[in-house]
């Protein structure tokens, strides 16, 4: 009994956990950073609209087969939906690698490495997506596929 408490302890410190709750804040738009070619970030901008926040890491094999899908959300809902990639887990280098190898140009990419977003929003793992609606309410936070991700942004959108 002991090894399998222990084997479960190491899966949610890996990452294999589950997903903070749901949350509803004023402040939960409230952080701010620089994006990975520098420029500087406030989440604040997302405010009054849907936005998708996706955190990924430049290694993750399941973030760069879902980043057509966010390229495709930010493409179809333009300025009706705030999307913003939340990279951690590697360098900026790496970080910017990811972005031009899998061609999402159009899906602005924060450089979160000293990873204070991922701890602010709970995120233990990545893919992980974060879908608010226009009055900064967190209707979705975990993993979706490329058919309920489109699904759920669409519900938000309307």
């Amino acid at each position: 009994m002991r090894r399998i408490g222990l084997v479960l302890l190491v899966l949610v410190l890996a990452g294999c956990g589950t997903q903070a709750p749901a949350a509803t804040s004023d402040g939960v738009l409230a952080f701010a950073g620089k994006l990975i070619d520098g420029e500087p970030f406030d989440g604040a901008t997302l405010k009054g609209k849907p936005a998708l926040l996706w955190f990924w890491a430049p290694w993750c094999a399941t973030c760069a087969g879902q980043a057509s899908s966010v390229q495709e959300m930010q493409q179809t809902y333009g300025d009706r939906l705030g999307v913003l990639g939340i990279a951690g887990m590697g360098s900026n280098a790496e970080m910017h690698e990811f972005v031009s190898d899998l061609e999402i140009p159009d899906v602005r990419a924060l450089d979160d490495e000293a990873g204070v977003v991922w701890r602010k929003f709970g995120i233990t793992q990545q893919s992980t997506y974060v879908l608010l609606d226009r009055s900064g309410t967190i209707v979705t936070n975990g993993y979706l596929d490329s058919v309920d991700l489109p699904a759920k942004v669409k519900a938000v959108v309307g």
